[in-house]
């Protein structure tokens, strides 16, 4: 009986321990969303402006988005997104897109796409297992400039806005149509299997941050204008 309890101990000590082991695919994840955002931060007045940033409730970062073999003409991506907690970004929730074709790709290059959740309407649809982008949750292809004020009606009342980038250039894009959801399997490895995207964004458990997520986070915390994060 001991020895069985000892061996249950054990293995629940190694199984807490693993949490955090993020696969080398997360850990891209994290550091291509980071930079992303820091080139959309260096240039305000040719991507997001910072009436909608300060505005937005979470932030999504799908990085190279591209073709999926097994959807004929889709496209798939994997990211991560962060919530604002009061003055703090939340811990980062792994996310997955998936679509038909949205025509992304020029030649084959592959699309960086970020999109900003603007209220909490918004976010709570975005934490359920999956929402399905201008059906359950209203979307638009964001404005783009240093202000707010070329944004259309449509833009003004959506619950999450959309950019892609390509060449180093950002635009509004339409994601109508696409699947978003949390990415279970990447964050059972980073927090555990039991813990829920709602969970992490709202604080609900005392969770470690993955080490990996520091450049991401960083990203999210700079304030125009201050140079851009060095990280170890």
């Amino acid at each position: 009986m001991r020895s069985i309890l000892a061996f249950t101990m054990i293995a629940c000590f190694v199984a807490t321990f693993a949490y955090g082991e993020l696969s080398k695919d997360e850990v891209k994840r994290l550091r291509e969303g980071g930079a992303i955002l820091t080139e959309l931060r260096e240039s305000p007045d040719k991507g997001i402006s910072e009436e909608l940033w300060k505005r937005a409730e979470c932030v999504v970062v799908i990085p190279s988005m591209k073709k999926a073999a097994f959807i004929v003409g889709g496209e798939y991506g994997s990211g991560v997104m962060s919530c604002r907690r009061q003055r703090a970004w939340s811990n980062p929730v792994f996310m997955q897109l998936a679509k038909g074709s949205w025509g992304l790709q020029i030649g084959g290059q592959q699309t960086d796409l970020v999109l900003l959740v603007m209220n909490r309407r918004g976010l709570d649809k975005l934490l359920e297992d999956k929402v399905s982008l201008g059906a359950d949750a209203s979307i638009a292809g964001g404005p783009v400039g240093r202000t707010a004020s070329a944004a259309t009606d449509a833009q003004l009342h959506a619950e999450i806005l959309s950019y892609s980038r390509s060449s180093g250039l950002f635009a509004g894009i339409d994601l109508s149509g696409g699947v978003l959801r949390p990415d279970k399997e990447a964050g059972a490895r980073a927090y555990g299997p039991s813990v829920t995207a709602r969970e992490v964004v709202f604080g609900e458990r005392r969770l470690s941050t993955p080490p990996a997520a520091r450049p991401f986070l960083l990203a999210l915390s700079r304030e125009v204008g201050q140079p851009a994060p060095v990280v170890n």
